[in-house]
This record gives structure tokens, sequence and C-alpha cells, in this order.
């Protein structure tokens, strides 16, 4: 399982270190046999031990059935990362794991995705979804270089999901990475 969001949420993008060992959970899919479910929506601000044990209980059961016994069929992980492009002023997110499309959760806008120019400050983004990719935008950045979503502690309202009600797994990339991809084996 990869770590729940916990802790208060931040009103602003920055540096995270749970973060980053989420980001080190999911580089080990690129490990044969490996699965994961992401958590960043089932935990608690004040409990690092989400009381949610069912939401996290099926979709680790959701992984054990590829993993373990190789199920091909049906959709057994959330939206994740695949490649980064620029087009203009927007940066362009493709996602693998989809099923039948990408969606917010809620309905409302996508939030928590962050986008950075060249000089590293990270800004919210605005974003709209376009099959199985994300447009990013900002005003405040006229040429992004970096996108991070759910980057945080606790991306609390972080709502990318796919058509099977299950999250985006947390990321970060940058153009001049643009494929990187170590989060699945598959």
């Amino acid at each position: 399982m990869q770590l729940a969001n916990f802790l208060e949420p931040a009103s602003t993008p920055a540096d995270s270190a749970w973060a980053e060992l989420r980001e080190a959970q999911a580089a080990a899919l690129a490990l044969p046999d490996t699965g994961m479910a992401v958590a960043i929506d089932a935990g608690e601000w004040n409990d690092i031990h989400p009381l949610d044990k069912k939401t996290v209980g099926l979709r680790l059961a959701l992984a054990a059935r590829r993993v373990a016994y190789g199920e091909k069929e049906g959709i057994y992980f959330g939206p994740q990362f695949h490649s980064l492009r620029a087009e203009g002023d927007r940066l362009i997110v493709t996602f693998r794991h989809t099923g039948g499309g990408l969606k917010p959760s809620d309905g409302g806008p996508l939030r928590h995705f962050a986008i950075a120019g060249k000089d590293g400050h990270f800004t919210w983004a605005r974003a709209e979804i376009l099959g199985d990719t994300v447009r990013l935008w900002s005003e405040q950045v006229p040429t992004p270089t970096a996108v991070r979503y759910a980057w945080a502690d606790n991306p609390a309202g972080a709502n990318l999901y796919n058509s099977a009600d299950l999250p985006a797994a947390p990321f970060r990339a940058h153009l001049e990475n643009p494929a990187y991809d170590a989060t699945t084996s598959d």
C-alpha cells in the first residue's frame, strides 16, 4: 500500500518528504510481480494508519488478482503517469490505466496539479481532461517545464480518478525527462 494522506493539508504547492516516499514506493512497481494500492484519499490528517480499511483492502485485492492470480480482465490500478510533453504554454500529461476514461471524482474541476517553469517555483495549475490526457496551464507560468500531482503530505482534494473509481497515483515529471515511467512493469 502506498502511504496514505497524513498531516495537515497544504494550501500552496510545496516540497514533501512524504510525497518522495510515495514516489519511491511507486518506483518499486518496475520490479516483476509487484502491485500497489494508492491510498491518498483513504487516510486521516491526524492518524498515520487509515481508518478506512475497506477501501485499502479492496484496492490491494485488485492488485493481488492481477499480480498473484494473473487475471487480465478488469481495471486493477488507478491512472498512472505515462509521459509529458509541451504544447505552447501548456503541458500535456498522458496516463495509462484509465479504463474507460479519466474523471474528477467529485464532478468538479481537477485539483492538486501544480506546474513550474525553469525557476522551479510551483504554482497551482488549471487542468482539463482530454481523453487519456490532462492539459495543464497557468497564467503565472508562461513556459512550464515541470508538473506535480498530489505532491503533498496530505493532498486533500486530489480528485483525478479513472472509470473504475480508482485514484491517480501521485507523481512528478519534468520535460527534460518526458517519458519517465518507473511505476509499472506491465
